[in-house]
């Protein structure tokens, strides 16, 4: 209980910070939450990459704040998907892998946590804090957060346009809607579809306060792009090059191309002075080594990718717009994906729910005040597709503490000299690990972590051998 108290102190703190350039309007506050699925930090022209292009997103790099420490709580999707909404930490929730979260082989030295399979309905999500203060809410995209009965529909959100999980195909019918059905034209690219969509709700609700969370498929495999885009990105390919995927690049100008069409509708119904945009990822880009996977994206200068929780499957481009926010700033504070539904709670005025786990950054959008510090952490009990291994973490300040489940034995790194967590301090800094992993302990009690147990059919020969890579249709699964 001391740890809570400690962080309900945190909130206070920071709400004592009055964000006046938001409490000082008449009217309610819009809110566009833009998500993309497995987009690397340094997948946008405006976070560092010289063959993607991204003119719409960089635009709102411009007119607002970079976050260059923000963080999904998990490494996979579905669990950063359930902190976003409900401002808790996956551990807390009980959804700490993607759904349905298979294990990749059953020759592991452990075996994963057997999660749970949708985000409980007596949760409530940002829509469900929203509305009670007038707000219309919609949904457009990849939910992934529970079958029937546990869609968008049943948390809050008035309209929705939305598949539970992934896409067989980013062109119509790959992309048809089952339950409930979702028609398309023939070859219409799901991603220009979305944008369509929520543009179409702003342009509804332009006269309602509204919330519009916009998940999107876009980068996730399959890798689908528009023929124009792969001819173009094929000649932009140059030797030695981090990013020269031109499918993947293509499929990145088409979430660019959606991002511009409803930032358009927020502009052309004079809602810009009133609307907060927040552009974000739900983990790291998919990476891999080249024997494994045909190249998708790199995450350099950051470890690993997607799966793991070195800071290549956990940092993310995080970008917000809207009237207050610092014009053309970078901000370094760390952020968690906990931290949007209090966010957006304060900007409304409206009260969070007991129990969240994240605090407000309001005060940061339009002052950059320093925010007092905090730990944030991570638990994966899992092995990943992408070669992750079950691991849990902490990061308070400048330093990082990674504990791997396998063996408990620990990394500690100073991420903000060694982003790509290269120098290994564990055996030189002992105070700071005990430090870190006392933290780190008391959270998982309290979260009531779960764990994974010792494998009776361990065999390290087998799991190399019949590790899922080697499996009919592990490509099409990679990504999961």
């Amino acid at each position: 209980m001391e740890r809570r108290q400690f962080l309900r102190q945190l909130a206070g703190a920071a709400a004592a910070l009055p964000a006046a350039a938001f409490q000082a309007r008449k009217k309610p506050l819009n809110f566009v939450f833009i998500l993309a699925d497995d987009l690397g930090w340094t997948d946008l022209s405006s976070f560092g990459s010289q063959f993607y292009e991204t003119p719409n997103i960089d635009r709102l790099a411009q007119q607002g704040t970079r976050f260059t420490n923000a963080y999904a709580a998990c490494p996979v999707c579905s669990p950063t998907r359930a902190s976003i909404m409900t401002g808790k930490y996956p551990a807390r929730l009980g959804i700490t892998n993607y759904l349905p979260g298979k294990h990749p082989t059953p020759y592991s030295k452990l075996i994963g946590v057997d999660c749970v399979q949708q985000l409980p309905l007596e949760e409530k999500t940002i829509a469900e804090v929203l509305k009670p203060a007038g707000y219309r809410t919609g949904q457009f995209g990849k939910w992934h957060l529970g079958g029937e009965g546990f869609g968008p529909d049943r948390q809050g959100f008035d309209a929705t346009f939305a598949a539970q999980g992934g896409v067989g195909s980013y062109f119509y019918p790959g992309w048809r809607g089952k339950s409930p059905v979702i028609e398309g034209k023939p070859g219409e690219y799901i991603t220009d579809r979305l944008g369509d969509e929520a543009a179409a709700f702003i342009q509804a609700n332009r006269a309602n306060p509204f919330f519009v969370y916009l998940p999107h498929f876009a980068p996730h495999v399959p890798l689908e792009s528009k023929k124009e885009y792969i001819r173009k990105y094929s000649a932009k390919i140059r030797s030695g090059a981090r990013h020269y995927d031109p499918v993947y690049a293509g499929m990145i100008q088409s979430l660019d191309d959606s991002v511009g069409r409803v930032v358009k509708a927020v502009e052309e119904n004079g809602l810009a002075e009133n609307t907060i945009v927040v552009f974000n990822s739900d983990n790291g880009g998919l990476s891999a080594p080249e024997w494994l996977l045909k190249p998708t994206t790199s995450n350099w200068p950051l470890r690993e990718g997607k799966g793991h929780v070195y800071e290549g499957g956990i940092r993310v481009p995080l970008i917000i717009r809207g009237p207050g926010v610092r014009k053309g700033a970078l901000d370094d504070t760390p952020i968690s994906s906990i931290d949007y539904l209090p966010t957006f709670a304060e900007l409304a005025g409206v009260p969070a729910p007991e129990g969240v786990d994240g605090r407000s950054f309001a005060a940061l959008l339009p002052a950059g005040r320093r925010l007092p510090q905090r730990p944030l952490y991570w638990h994966y009990p899992h092995y990943s597709n992408q070669l992750g291994r079950p691991a849990s973490a902490v990061r308070l300040g400048e330093y990082k503490l990674i504990r791997f489940h396998e063996d408990n034995h620990v990394e500690l790194y100073r991420v903000t000299t060694d982003i790509g967590e290269q120098a290994d301090l564990a055996e030189t800094q002992k105070a700071r690990v005990q430090e870190l992993t006392r933290l780190l302990d008391a959270w998982l009690k309290e979260v009531d972590a779960k764990f994974p147990v010792p494998n009776p059919n361990y065999d390290p020969v087998r799991e190399a051998e019949g590790y899922w890579w080697k499996q009919p249709g592990a490509y099409e699964r990679f990504g999961k």
